[in-house]
């Protein structure tokens, strides 16, 4: 009997501690959010002891999960080295559509519009195209470096685009368009923007991964004596 008790009180604790580390939280913040001391969650994460009831249900709501997460089999961890491969094969074929998509239409404009002139613009298109599709993967799964990389690859080639387009239209029209290099200026404050962004993220994400809540001080004799009786 006492053995089943540590195996589930191990479990649970294998639990909390998973969920509390996906939720971003230190055990001080826990302990603030569910109004415990930081002792208590470190003896519920050492198997010293298992939240009560009450406690659970508000951890599953805090998670957004059920009591069953918490009580049942920890959650097999996928390695990190599979999930990162995936997620590059994920990117590769979706910005690889892009330009399968820019190929299909290039091709058809050649076979059924001949005359047109400068087909080839849709490969032009397809390279912001693309640095949008690896921008929204890197934003879902938090890649910080590949969200720089792929906003300012965005801002460079957007403008190429802009240049490119702009010099060939002026010369079907006749048209003279002087200074045009200039449109490349706007690509500058644009990526330092896009630098102080990205300090700007780091330093947040090192304040808050850093940084312990304080505890808050109890008020009242008989709450404090509660929480003790859940310490020993």
């Amino acid at each position: 009997m006492e053995e089943n008790t540590l195996l589930l009180n191990q479990t649970i604790a294998k639990n909390l501690i998973y969920y509390r580390k996906k939720a971003g939280l230190t055990q001080a913040e826990l302990a603030e959010k569910i109004n415990y001391s930081d002792k208590s969650v470190s003896k519920w994460e050492s198997a010293g002891g298992v939240p009560d009831i009450y406690i659970l249900v508000k951890l599953a709501e805090l998670y957004g999960i059920t009591v069953n997460d918490l009580v049942g089999e920890p959650p097999q961890k996928e390695p990190t080295s599979r999930r990162l491969g995936l997620h590059i094969l994920i990117i590769l074929l979706s910005a690889g559509l892009v330009w399968l998509c820019a190929t299909c239409v290039f091709v058809i404009l050649c076979l059924f519009l001949p005359n047109l002139e400068w087909p080839w613009l849709t490969f032009l298109i397809a390279a912001p195209l693309s640095s949008i599709v690896v921008l929204v993967f890197a934003c879902i799964w938090k890649y910080k470096m590949l969200n720089f990389i792929s906003t300012s690859l965005l801002i460079w080639t957007s403008l190429t685009a802009i240049f490119i387009t702009l010099l060939l239209v002026g010369s079907l029209y006749g048209l003279s368009i002087g200074g045009l290099w200039t449109i490349f200026l706007i690509g500058a404050p644009l990526q330092v923007l896009e630098v102080l962004w990205a300090f700007f993220r780091y330093s947040v994400f090192k304040a808050r991964g850093g940084e312990k809540a304080p505890k808050k001080e109890k008020s009242a004799k008989k709450e404090k004596k509660q929480k003790q009786k859940d310490e020993d």
